[in-house]
């Protein structure tokens, strides 16, 4: 199984996994390290430690940051050139995370598991307005739906 590691900036993989929690339940194999400003000092230790923990119970380890370039990012590259088979995926969004976590065991590998995660990012951002679905309603017609 890959592992999954989930950081970024203040409160973020904290409100994350809350919400993967409530939606799809308690993950084996997933693990966040958030990067609070009071322990900056610390992070990129704790996030060495919790990476190179998870490679050891696991073929390998992705890590899921929110922002390319930012500090969570920075540490995550450093510790991937140290440590085999961990990749690192920006832009982490939770339709991303949860059907990766969902579908992780269906015998893919990292750099599969990495190139989906970026494809389903992708699709969970879209534009919605009033005006568009009102459209769709109509085209609809007076079907009861589902």
């Amino acid at each position: 199984m890959v592992g999954f590691i989930l950081t970024g900036h203040g409160q973020f993989s904290n409100g994350l996994a809350s919400a993967i929690d409530m939606v799809a339940g308690d993950q084996p194999a997933f693990q966040i390290v958030p990067f609070e400003g009071s322990q900056a000092a610390s992070y990129g230790e704790d996030l060495r430690a919790a990476i190179t923990a998870m490679r050891e119970e696991c073929e390998g380890v992705l890590v899921f940051v929110d922002l390319l370039g930012g500090t969570p990012f920075n540490q995550a590259m450093m510790i991937a050139a140290d440590v085999d088979n961990v990749e690192v995926v920006t832009g982490t969004n939770l339709p991303m995370l949860i059907e990766l976590l969902l579908t992780r065991g269906a015998g893919s590998g990292l750099s599969e598991l990495a190139e989906q995660a970026v494809s389903v990012g992708q699709m969970g951002v879209t534009h919605q307005s009033v005006a568009a679905m009102a459209a769709v309603e109509d085209d609809l017609g007076d079907e009861d739906g589902i």
